[in-house]
């Protein structure tokens, strides 16, 4: 696999690996190594605080949920929330 790093990133990672006396390839798979691992522990986490939430009863309906967003964006109220939030078609995701 080849990265292509900006100008200003490669510079930053040549410093630092002769800093530290390493090769450049080796501390970028260790830094990229280090930030997916961190990553994947903060999304895990907040999945967790989600779910302990979920039965703490820390919940709210979905149409409250929809009927906040219309307000804040000023969305249309001639659609179901079904056509404005959900998938490829919705009008939040485009």
């Amino acid at each position: 696999m080849t990265l292509t790093l900006t100008p200003k990133t490669e510079a930053m990672l040549l410093a630092r690996a002769e800093d530290e006396g390493q090769d450049a390839n080796t501390l970028a798979d260790t830094l990229l190594a280090d930030l997916l691992a961190r990553a994947q522990a903060e999304e895990i986490e907040a999945i967790r605080v989600g779910l302990e939430a979920c039965d703490a009863g820390r919940v709210r309906p979905f149409s409250e949920f929809a009927a906040e967003m219309r307000a804040k964006y000023n969305l249309p109220t001639h659609l179901s929330d079904e056509e404005i939030f959900s998938g490829e078609d919705g009008l939040v995701n485009k």
